[in-house]
């Protein structure tokens, strides 16, 4: 070893700039400086694959998504479209959303080369660091999650921040709670609207009107369809059926903008699409607008009692008790009794509460057998970087104990 210590040194006394390369292939610097600098002739179809965007594996392993350039430029070109009062070379967006999630790279990157503007990026979101960037480089365009708008509104030092240059903000990858949306309006005189897509979908379907007078808003919705992009919603038990409006099936999309596959899965891609449609594995309706709302993940959906309960139903009801910031429902096996509903609940800063009090909110303002059956209080819940809960995390802690318990006995 100390030979191939030795050995760099003794070279670069006698003024040899750079170690010898070693190994099959390896060219020294030199080499490279010293080859032909012309630029290789690379030919690049619409339809050649651009990346592998990865899923955030919050139900399981992540898969490699197939994108191709066709799929990225198409679904940049549709957010613009959507998005007409976006300023060429004049709009400055806030990069907080990481650049690796499909959210991200979309909201945030390709949207803001696509209009010549101006990204101001963060590594990570910390609210005081993003309240300074938004003042002090007048950010015009912020993509979030719900999470972030929330933090905002409620930050204590909030009137030393100057914020009215921000005109709109596109809520993702989570419910947007209605008084946040309002909150947040009424303090930056921003729009802030929500919208819904997935990784498979390169990601965004859907989005509400932006400047739109001529139709109400309609909070808790994902919204429209984005120009050429077709929605249904499907009968869950055969996804052979098209369901009247203001039931609830599976959301499926059609659109230039949808994935080729799953990365050497082919089982998993012929499981996603049919027909040509891609069945997103999301519980939705459609009212006679022709607006969308996400009501929860299909897998997400728990059997109890013999009925459907929705997590995100329940969930809505525990962050409207006072003392709670914020809340997760899942169903623990109970073989073939079906499912037991747990909460997870993470209290505001300074609040104390129990679960009897919990428990009685709920039986307040839902059916008996939508109640959960137990309460776990936890200081933060098991998120992915861009803020969605990991359920699966949860489920599987929760087994582990159960596993333990019955080894001990």
């Amino acid at each position: 070893w100390l030979k191939r210590l030795l050995y760099p040194l003794k070279s670069l006394w006698q003024g040899q700039r750079t170690a010898p390369a070693r190994g099959t292939g390896t060219h020294s610097l030199q080499q490279l400086m010293g080859g032909s600098g012309a630029k290789p002739s690379v030919s690049v179809s619409p339809d050649d694959i651009a990346l592998l965007q990865y899923t955030g594996g919050t139900t399981g392993i992540p898969k490699g998504v197939v994108l191709t350039h066709r799929n990225l430029v198409c679904n940049t070109w549709q957010c613009r479209h959507w998005m007409a009062s976006l300023r060429e070379g004049q709009e400055v967006f806030l990069g907080v959303l990481p650049f690796f999630h499909v959210y991200g790279m979309s909201a945030c990157q390709n949207l803001a080369i696509n209009v010549a503007g101006t990204l101001v990026l963060l590594p990570r979101f910390h609210v005081s660091e993003v309240l300074n960037a938004i003042a002090r480089e007048h950010v015009t365009i912020f993509p979030g999650i719900p999470a972030m708008y929330g933090a905002i509104t409620n930050h204590q030092d909030l009137d030393r921040y100057d914020l009215k240059s921000i005109r709109l903000c596109i809520s993702g990858a989570g419910p947007l709670h209605p008084s946040v949306q309002d909150r947040f309006e009424a303090l930056t005189g921003a729009r802030l609207v929500e919208g819904y897509g997935l990784t498979e979908a390169g990601p965004v379907t859907h989005v509400n009107p932006i400047r739109s007078t001529s139709v109400p808003r309609r909070q808790k919705s994902i919204g429209l369809p984005l120009p050429d992009t077709d929605a249904r919603i499907m009968d869950v038990e055969t996804g052979e059926r098209e369901l009247p409006i203001g039931e609830i099936g599976e959301l499926v999309i059609r659109g230039p903008q949808v994935m080729q596959g799953y990365w050497k899965r082919d089982q998993e891609t012929q499981q996603a699409f049919r027909g040509g449609w891609l069945f997103t594995g999301d519980l939705a309706r459609r009212d006679a607008a022709g607006f969308f709302s996400i009501e929860d993940r299909k897998k997400d959906m728990i059997k109890s009692g013999g009925e459907n309960v929705y997590p995100r139903e329940v969930e809505e009801v525990l962050v409207l008790y006072p003392k709670v910031k914020e809340a997760v429902v899942v169903g623990l096996p109970l073989g073939l009794r079906g499912e037991l509903i747990k909460a997870y609940v993470v209290l505001k800063d300074g609040q104390t509460a129990t679960s009897a009090e919990i428990l009685e909110h709920c039986r307040k303002e839902l059916a008996k057998f939508k109640v959960p059956k137990k309460v776990e209080f936890r200081s933060e819940l098991p998120k992915t970087l861009v803020g969605k809960v990991l359920r699966r995390v949860l489920v599987e802690e929760e087994l582990k104990k159960r596993q333990a318990e019955e080894e001990d006995h």
